[in-house]
């Protein structure tokens, strides 16, 4: 199993930044690539991809995870997101914190900026108190008739 070197995270910031460019941003003009490093070293790629009923858009991290999911995929180790924003570094908007903590809270989210610095942190703190598919487990209360 690959370590997360700081080659492998180069390259995994490298191909989210390459990936903007396939993103299909008509009309926010808000280009995002994301790059998903799977557990057995995969790397899966996504781009955002926005319609014209704007509800229907789907985010780079989403489209990364979903190709990653159809592909057989379900543990993974890092995420790197970029955009073209020059002072800041990209963060994930709720919906794609949600969707990654529904993979563990315990994985690497690399937020870059176009210069290739990051900021790092875990899915789970990227949104505490998540829901997690744990909480389903959980006893409840028995429902009344």
């Amino acid at each position: 199993m690959e370590k997360n070197t700081s080659e492998t995270i180069k390259k995994l910031i490298k191909a989210s930044h390459e990936m903007k460019r396939k993103s299909y941003c008509p009309y926010s003009k808000f280009r995002v690539g994301a790059a998903l490093l799977c557990e057995d070293g995969t790397v899966i790629t996504g781009c955002n991809v926005e319609n014209a009923s704007y509800g229907l858009a789907i985010c780079a991290e989403r489209t990364a995870l979903t190709k990653a999911v159809s592909e057989g995929h379900r543990h993974f180790k890092a995420i790197a997101i970029s955009s073209d924003l020059k002072t800041s570094c990209i963060v994930p908007c709720g919906a794609c914190r949600q969707f990654m903590v529904e993979f563990g809270t315990d994985w690497d989210v690399y937020m870059t900026k176009p210069d290739d610095t990051f900021r790092l942190m875990k899915t789970g703190e990227l949104l505490p108190f998540g829901f997690v598919p744990e909480a389903l487990e959980e006893e409840r209360v028995s429902q009344m008739a």
